[in-house]
């Protein structure tokens, strides 16, 4: 024992660790300045757009800009205010530009509104009193809008840049040495934008040995105290999915020291479980481990969307469309269109509408998956699947109601018999639409992939279900397109 120490000992003393909280702290007072500086700028921004750009009356003798400095001071701190009630200063390390977009949004509408309303209160009857014009207020809004989220973005990948060199890093400790904790660690790896530095592994063995993706086991369960104080951990990750109760109780009991953050990867009853409600029937309480998300009056809301979104693609596309169908008619023999039966809501059949993008003889030998460089390809249908181009026509398939703009994509029969009886609830997928593209397509799960990290995806979306993530995805999946960065698209 005393020889195992002495190595975890040495291991400890060669690890690179340094804090991060000073840098860290200087960041967030960055990103604050910068919020004033570009809230600051839009104002001024606003005062000169309505007295130059036509859009809107030019006034005659307008107010000075001195004269609405007290507006601009409320302007700026109202919308400070409200960024810090929005958590948009503690955001979490992976949110997507697309989130921070929508809280920026909002966050600056709100504030906005919250000025224009409260300028005539405060001000009213002193020498600070001034007309703040319905055009200002339009133009404070969107210069504010445009400008924090440049700022927001710059900060990001200056931070991000700052990242990849070893800085802002803090300082992780990851517990178990299962499959989950292995792929933790392998995204971590993966992505150094996300801040982590690793110190190492913590075992449940009675031994510390070995690896897990590259990095190095530091001790077991008892060295945790120690690894923590030693390696200046700042945050922990307990990936023990199985673990017993009382071994994660005593897990968390041993890293609460210091302002040691600490998050724990959910057992298998959480993650099929999804989001738990907990719900009470005559003062008893229950939780609701299945639920579906969209039901009621949100049916109705994601068929409005689907209704208008296919009508507006249709109208728009339409002349690439038809110009589309006569070159797959002039490259090969065979129609234009491909139907294909796949399955649908609640396991019903429907035929999905494609461009034909293979040989008309491609299914000769039997179905098959589509892989990279597939012969049976034609040459424009290469280029349709690399740009999803070929999904196009299932516009006409949103708008008669087989599918929806977003949900699970729909598989052939013959696969869902056999997904149906390898993968645990594969067919609650089915309880919505299928969709031309959906939560898992946007994390990069199409083709060749994973069919049950697939359903997970797909799962999770059934259960979470809202508008704003359906416009969220439809986002990502133009961005994908058009950025290429669909490296399964083939």
């Amino acid at each position: 024992m005393a020889g195992d120490q002495t190595t975890i000992d040495a291991r400890l003393d060669s690890l690179p660790v340094r804090r991060s909280s000073k840098l860290h702290i200087l960041l967030s007072l960055f990103l604050f300045l910068l919020d004033l500086v570009m809230l600051t700028c839009a104002f001024i921004l606003s005062y000169e757009a309505r007295n130059e750009v036509t859009l809107f009356n030019i006034p005659q003798n307008p107010p000075t800009l001195e004269r609405y400095l007290p507006t601009l001071v409320l302007h700026v701190a109202i919308v400070i205010a409200i960024f810090y009630a929005s958590r948009l200063y503690h955001q979490p390390r992976a949110i997507s530009r697309i989130d921070q977009t929508r809280l920026i949004l909002v966050a600056v509408t709100v504030g906005s509104v919250l000025t224009y309303g409260m300028q005539g209160l405060v001000f009213k009857n002193t020498q600070f009193e001034v007309d703040y014009p319905r055009a200002m207020f339009f133009y404070a809004w969107i210069f504010s809008l445009i400008l924090v989220a440049i700022g927001r973005e710059a900060y990001r990948l200056g931070r991000s840049a700052l990242r990849k060199r070893g800085l802002d890093n803090e300082n992780l400790l990851i517990i178990g040495m299962g499959r989950v904790a292995r792929d933790i660690t392998h995204r971590i790896k993966s992505n150094p934008d996300l801040g982590y530095n690793i110190v190492g592994v913590v075992s449940g063995h009675n031994r510390a040995k070995g690896n897990l993706v590259g990095i190095p086991v530091i001790g077991t369960y008892a060295d945790i105290p120690t690894v923590i104080d030693r390696c200046l951990v700042e945050q922990v990750i307990i990936a023990l999915p199985d673990a017993q109760r009382i071994e994660l109780v005593d897990l968390i009991t041993m890293c609460q020291r210091g302002s040691v953050d600490i998050k724990v990867y959910p057992d298998m009853f959480a993650y099929m479980a999804g989001d738990l409600n907990v719900d009470e029937l005559g003062g008893t309480p229950l939780i609701t481990v299945r639920d579906i998300a969209l039901r009621g009056w949100k049916l109705s809301l994601k068929r409005g969307l689907d209704v208008c979104g296919s009508m507006i693609g249709l109208i728009l596309f339409s002349p690439m469309l038809l110009l589309t169908a006569i070159l797959v008619k002039m490259e090969s023999e065979g129609p234009a269109f491909h139907i294909q039966e796949r399955m649908g809501l609640d396991g019903r059949p429907f035929p999905m509408i494609k461009f034909r993008s293979m040989k008309q003889d491609a299914e000769a030998n039997g179905p098959g998956w589509t892989v990279a460089d597939d012969p049976r390809r034609t040459h424009l249908g290469a280029v349709m699947r690399r740009t999803n181009w070929d999904e196009m026509p299932q516009l006409i398939n949103v708008l008669l109601g087989h599918m929806s703009l977003v949900g699970p994509r729909p598989e052939r029969p013959i696969y869902v018999q056999e997904f149906r009886e390898q993968i645990p609830r594969y067919m609650e997928r089915h309880r919505e639409k299928a969709g031309m593209t959906g939560w898992a397509q946007v994390n990069g799960l199409r083709g060749d992939t994973s069919i049950a990290e697939r359903t997970s995806f797909d799962l999770w979306y059934v259960e979470n279900w809202s508008l704003w993530l359906d416009i969220k995805i439809i986002i990502r999946t133009v961005l994908m397109v058009i950025l290429r960065r669909d490296s399964n698209a083939y």
